[in-house]
């Protein structure tokens, strides 16, 4: 490994995780409403909405305050974490009917879906607070799980069901999505970070079983989307919709790596033997196809003959792509993963670090110019990849 590349320096890591927590620090924290301020601007840091607030961002805003806490971060790391972590439990939950809402107006409740999504990032929240000794939140960690368990879980398939209503209907009966079980793999892994209790560990085993072992080896070895009620995959959701922000059809190279990284950490908790095997070949198949050779960056989805769908570039992939190769790199010894981290890096550097502001653009044209929409989608920004990405690299590098 090139120790001299910058990039890989735990010095400049860290002061790259809190210039970013610093940039949101002094717009985001809003002491009005509570919560946090999640529309700001990429290009100038400009908020254009001070008054929605998201379950999603409020919870992933409490993640980064609380690993700048983590990184021995300036002393504000905690009280902004403190801040998020009150709007959670004082507005974002609700009491009579349980769970948490999605939307916000101020601290009205605008839309009070019970999302798989948002629970999996409350979930992430509480266990990396209690993690980095940030509030008394531990007993909410194990709130969070059952109402996972008990509201989404489905045994029979071995995954997360979709959303519900404020009464606990089913408001996606007919979808099945990876997304949200991803991100509640990320979150099991943390609570059992957090705690050591082994619960949390067997189910984020489960689900990885279910969604990036299981059911790729049902289609052609790669992580499938969307699925039908009954957990087949449905080749045709949002055929028509090849650019939705959330769901788009196709591959999502991004949404690969993201596993491979997973994969990794699930590889030094568990004895299973096929973690790894599979985190290299999502990480190959990301870089072999999603990766544009001529003009750099992931490509935002790829079909199933590898060719690309949609061809913006969206720096949240590539800052997966970072963890991915710096976790592979650090547990396999291979260089060439290594290799590509520096790789990715230098494009992110280069086409989606706004460095007058220390943040990323969040996204690009697909030749690397920053995006005509980029204050318009996403709507909102929390710096979660960007600080998750150094974090990953850090612990990577036995540097935390």
């Amino acid at each position: 490994m090139n120790d001299q590349t910058p990039f890989r320096s735990p010095e400049w890591l860290r002061r790259d995780a809190i210039d970013a927590l610093q940039f949101h620090r002094e717009r985001s924290v809003d002491t009005h409403f509570g919560g946090y301020v999640a529309q700001v601007s990429d290009r100038d840091g400009a908020i254009y909405d001070s008054r929605t607030k998201h379950l999603v961002p409020t919870a992933r805003f409490v993640f980064a305050f609380s690993v700048g806490e983590l990184l021995d971060g300036p002393v504000w790391c905690e009280p902004a974490a403190e801040h998020g972590l009150s709007y959670l439990r004082n507005v974002a939950y609700d009491e009579e009917r349980d769970g948490y809402a999605w939307l916000f107006e101020g601290r009205e409740p605008t839309d009070e879906t019970r999302s798989t999504y948002g629970h999996a990032f409350v979930l992430l929240a509480y266990a990396t607070a209690t993690r980095a000794g940030i509030g008394d939140v531990a007993d909410r960690i194990g709130e969070t799980f059952d109402i996972l368990d008990e509201r989404f879980w489905e045994a029979e398939h071995g995954a997360f069901a979709s959303n519900r209503t404020a009464d606990w209907e089913p408001a996606e009966p007919d979808y099945r999505g990876q997304n949200a079980n991803m991100h509640a793999t990320e979150a099991l892994l943390a609570a059992y970070e957090a705690t050591g209790e082994e619960r949390y560990r067997s189910r984020a085993a489960t689900v990885a079983e279910t969604i990036a072992r299981d059911k790729p080896d049902e289609a052609d070895g790669l992580l499938c989307e969307h699925f039908t009620s009954d957990w087949e995959v449905d080749w045709e959701y949002n055929r028509d919709e090849k650019a939705d922000l959330f769901r788009p059809w196709g591959y999502q190279p991004g949404h690969m790596l993201e596993w491979a990284k997973l994969l990794v950490r699930l590889h030094h908790h568990d004895d299973a033997g096929w973690y790894l095997d599979r985190a290299e070949r999502f990480f190959d198949a990301s870089v072999t196809d999603g990766w544009d050779d001529e003009r750099g960056g992931f490509y935002y989805t790829i079909d199933r003959e590898g060719e690309p769908i949609v061809d913006a570039k969206y720096t949240w992939a590539l800052e997966e792509g970072l963890g991915a190769a710096a976790r592979l790199g650090a547990t396999t010894g291979d260089d060439r993963y290594w290799s590509w981290y520096d790789r990715i890096h230098d494009y992110l550097h280069e086409y989606a670090t706004n460095r007058s502001l220390g943040i990323r653009y969040e996204r690009l044209t697909p030749d690397g110019a920053i995006h005509p929409s980029i204050d318009e989608t996403p709507k909102v920004k929390s710096g979660y990849h960007h600080v998750n990405a150094c974090y990953e690299v850090l612990e990577s590098l036995d540097a935390v």
